[in-house]
């Protein structure tokens, strides 16, 4: 799934590349800071889950946000789907 949302954001121009374990997010693109989250079918429960630090960075960061990856268990990338979150704002205070 990351590797499907670098793609992604370099088909927008974007200079994409992984982050993992070493910051906030899983992929840094062009200053925005990406966390994506990836799912076997579709995305329905309306839930995310967030460590506290991405929790944190998101409160703090206009620039974060969260991709969301779905379909990915069939495996082929051509059949995944992407929903891109700004993931500042009211949703980060818990309204």
């Amino acid at each position: 799934a990351i590797d499907f949302v670098i793609r992604q954001e370099r088909l927008q121009g974007r200079a994409a590349r992984d982050t993992r374990g070493r910051g906030a997010g899983d992929i840094e693109s062009d200053g925005r800071i990406i966390e994506g989250k990836s799912y076997g079918g579709a995305w329905r429960s309306g839930v995310l889950y967030f460590t506290p630090p991405q929790l944190r960075e998101g409160e703090r960061n206009a620039d974060y946000y969260v991709y969301i990856v779905e379909n990915v268990a069939q495996g082929n990338p051509s059949n995944f789907e992407l929903r891109a979150l700004l993931a500042r704002g009211a949703m980060w205070r818990g309204a």
